[in-house]
């Protein structure tokens, strides 16, 4: 009974250890939500994050936990995972998500889960445990989400100054003032849907690890499908200013025309991926269509340096975060 107990009281400190990552997971990709509608002076900042969090667990009725399936069942093999991957794992991801927030730099705190879960994986079992499908679906959307968002936004983009060809600048704003708050809370709905099922899954794989849940089971427990989206979406409301600069502001100069035209793109590449169960980076997917916009405007409208830090940062997110859940696993061993 003892055992058990202890048992337990490690499992209870790793879920609230996982609903921290999905706090910073919001915290830290508020950005990506609400960057271009406030730059755009649509909304104030206090009212952006309240309108995305709001949608953010809106989430909850609109998608298939896809994601969360290939989380918990489609990277590592649960039937190697343990507490101490577990732990590796989120370490890893919380601390990559720290270092990033602190640089300003939009990382992807779902590659950085992604990585941990690799890392921790690695150090316990080597390769054998890797589910190679799973990561490599997971790799090639870090190149197929911005590449869509880029296309998608620069198309939408031509489309709309087509439309919009004869009308005077003031008019155009005053409707996309208006189109852009619709805009917003799609992609925040599109944002919601994809990454907090990322969380989901790694409490379903330690249930399932820990024996609480069997690997049989369809759908996690619904109390950690609630959870874990009012984690996010609590972490949406505090906001993650550093990085709204370098989004709203640094990559190109948006009015809300151009904002409109991003949160769109950006929020049908997140439902398409949504719909596949795979885990993609809301922020890749949402630089890529402000670039997009950006450069359907004149590639001379893009700060392409800005852009290119950006880009190195995606490169590094999956082996950084994989290298300290390594380490992190090493220590969780040692202390319990």
């Amino acid at each position: 009974m003892e055992a058990v107990s202890l048992g337990l009281g490690v499992v209870i400190l790793l879920v609230l250890l996982a609903l921290v990552f999905d706090f910073m997971n919001g915290f830290h990709d508020a950005a990506n939500s609400i960057a271009t509608v406030v730059s755009t002076g649509v909304l104030k900042p206090h009212q952006a994050v309240a309108l995305a969090a709001f949608f953010n667990v809106a989430a909850i009725f609109i998608f298939q936990l896809k994601v969360a399936a290939m989380v918990g069942k489609g990277i590592v093999d649960p039937s190697v995972v343990d507490p101490h991957l577990i732990f590796g794992a989120l370490v890893g991801a919380i601390a990559w998500n720290i270092i990033t927030w602190y640089y300003g730099i939009p990382s992807s705190s779902s590659h950085a889960l992604i990585g941990g879960l690799v890392g921790a994986g690695i150090a316990k079992a080597g390769l054998d445990p890797l589910m190679w499908a799973g990561i490599a679906k997971t790799v090639a959307f870090i190149f197929i989400a911005p590449t869509l968002g880029f296309l998608l936004g620069g198309i939408l983009w031509v489309i709309v100054s087509w439309l919009c060809n004869g009308m005077t600048p003031r008019k155009v704003d005053r409707w996309f003032r208006r189109i852009q708050l619709a805009s917003c809370s799609l992609y925040s709905l599109g944002h919601g849907g994809n990454d907090a099922q990322k969380t989901i899954g790694i409490i379903w794989l330690l249930l399932i690890a820990t024996g609480y849940v069997a690997q049989s089971d369809a759908m996690p427990p619904t109390w950690v499908i609630v959870t874990c989206y009012l984690a996010m979406g609590l972490g949406t409301l505090f906001g993650g200013w550093r990085i709204v600069k370098t989004m709203g502001q640094k990559i190109t100069k948006l009015r809300p025309v151009g904002g409109a035209c991003a949160e769109t793109s950006g929020a049908f590449a997140l439902f398409f991926a949504t719909f596949l169960g795979v885990p993609v980076s809301t922020t890749h997917t949402i630089t890529g269509a402000i670039v997009g916009v950006g450069a359907a405007r004149g590639p001379s409208k893009v700060r392409w340096g800005v852009t290119g830090s950006i880009v190195w940062a995606w490169v590094l997110t999956i082996p950084a975060s994989a290298i300290i859940s390594a380490i992190s696993w090493y220590l969780g061993s040692a202390l319990f």
